[in-house]
């Protein structure tokens, strides 16, 4: 599977809810990928609600958002969470910017939720650093 998301904003999510604790390239790729795995399954029923709607468009509230955070608050960028969105619903949907936005915010409320576990994970193996098994080890958990 080719990872749409740049490492670097995955890194500095992870960074901000880890403390003092250094974080792996193995965790900061590993997260984008399950990031990019949960925002293509988001999108792919937003596009269902879309179709019941009778829209080829998905917009924000078909991702239950109503009110739309300003982009430059957020860590992800936009055009990777785009071609996240479009992976499972091919060509026959078009994505609004909002919804674009949402899933965004979305995707970064995830990761950051996935990185404060993997911390608390790594100080529970008394690590200094977060690793891809943290984060493997809290989906073999909880998802």
């Amino acid at each position: 599977m080719n990872v749409e998301l740049p490492f670097a904003p995955v890194d500095t999510i992870i960074r901000r809810n880890a403390g003092n604790l250094r974080v792996s390239a193995d965790a900061s790729e590993e997260l984008a990928k399950r990031i990019q795995e949960h925002g293509a399954t988001l999108a792919a029923d937003a596009a269902d609600q879309a179709t019941e709607d009778g829209r080829k468009t998905l917009m924000a509230q078909d991702f239950g958002v109503e009110a739309i955070v300003d982009k430059d608050d957020l860590e992800l960028p936009v055009a990777p969470v785009d071609r996240i969105a479009r992976i499972d619903i091919d060509g026959r949907y078009r994505v609004s910017m909002d919804a674009r936005i949402a899933l965004a915010d979305i995707l970064e409320d995830y990761a950051d939720n996935v990185a404060r576990a993997a911390a608390k994970l790594a100080r529970h193996a008394d690590r200094r650093t977060i690793k891809a098994e943290d984060i493997e080890t809290y989906f073999s958990l909880f998802e």
